[in-house]
């Protein structure tokens, strides 16, 4: 009977997916050591490769790996439903990886478990990724997109232009008449709220507006972000409106606002960012700067299999796609 990699495998004490890496020369998520091992195994053992089998792998296989980490926000969905209606249309199945929250180690097991399947590629959505795991991802053969995150490297990403978007928010409020306006609930330092952040300060100095520190309230983009906003805003607030990091952030905001006995917009607008369905639901619904999560699914997708068709094992692209403010019921005009 021929050897086999489980039968490697089971005299190393190693996974056959290790077994597998080694006799392949793939990566590095296996020491010196144990690479040793593996090779004096086979030989002990006379493995050799069945070619036929070698050829199949190669192949790439009609399934699509969508890696979802736990996100305060509730735009994950429109991603996905436009990766599945692409993936349906041209043939391929996708399968769903959750990575948890920012845990080094649930994102290194999510990553293992796209990479070590026949996938054809790996769409990442709004992850941000330790270094480690980023070396593991990059190093392994499989074409990979993020999704909604966009970064100042050469990291492949279909994503809205954040600074764009902190710039439209503000100036959608400097254009109707506001000129004391806060952002709620945006995370500083991360290339997506760092950028925001710019687009917000570049229209307030288009306008001769100066930012007071105390107009700019961080967060994680959750509802709870939102209340907290608005209570460090206080009852009395000067801010006549304020741009929320996102919808969930923006009815943190608008609950917190009403606790206070302030009315939206008769005395404070609120623009919410991303724009989903929670935007119509709310009262006053929510005026919005709007991202098209859906399209960066779709494209998403369409690049993975640009990639495929040109033989490369990456994907060569950063597209920003374009956002549109939505006027609903949340913003006053003032006089």
């Amino acid at each position: 009977m021929a050897v086999t990699i489980k039968d490697i495998a089971r005299k190393v004490g190693v996974a056959p997916s290790t077994v597998s890496r080694v006799l392949s020369n793939k990566s590095k998520y296996y020491t010196s050591e144990t690479a040793e091992m593996v090779r004096n195994a086979a030989k002990e053992l006379g493995y050799k490769k069945n070619q036929a089998a070698v050829e199949l792998v190669k192949k790439r296989s009609n399934v699509i790996a969508a890696v979802v980490s736990s996100v305060k926000t509730n735009f994950a969905e429109q991603i996905i439903d436009g990766i599945q209606q692409e993936a349906r249309q041209n043939g391929y199945n996708l399968i769903i990886v959750y990575s948890g929250s920012a845990d080094p180690e649930e994102q290194r097991h999510a990553l293992l478990t796209a990479i070590e399947r026949p996938v054809m590629g790996i769409l990442l959505l709004s992850i941000a990724l330790t270094d480690n795991n980023l070396a593991l991802l990059q190093s392994s053969d499989v074409p990979y997109c993020f999704l909604s995150m966009g970064f100042d490297d050469d990291r492949p990403f279909i994503s809205s232009d954040d600074e764009a978007i902190g710039y439209q928010a503000t100036k959608l409020l400097i254009n109707k008449g506001h000129r004391k306006i806060g952002i709620a609930g945006i995370d500083q330092y991360p290339y997506t709220g760092r950028r925001r952040l710019e687009g917000y300060k570049k229209a307030l100095k288009e306008a001769n507006i100066t930012v007071s520190q105390d107009w700019i309230q961080p967060g994680d983009y959750s509802y709870a972000s939102g209340e907290a906003a608005m209570k460090a805003f206080g009852k009395h607030t000067e801010l006549t409106g304020v741009i929320a990091a996102s919808d969930m952030t923006a009815i943190g905001v608008l609950n917190q606002a009403s606790s206070f006995g302030i009315a939206v917009p008769t005395d404070l607008s609120i623009v919410s960012i991303d724009g989903t369905e929670m935007c119509n639901i709310t009262r006053p619904q929510l005026t919005s700067i709007s991202q098209d999560f859906f399209q960066m699914g779709v494209i998403g997708v369409q690049m993975l299999q640009q990639s495929v068709a040109d033989g490369s094992e990456r994907v060569d692209s950063q597209q920003f796609l374009p956002v549109s403010a939505v006027n609903r019921k949340s913003v006053r005009t003032l006089d």
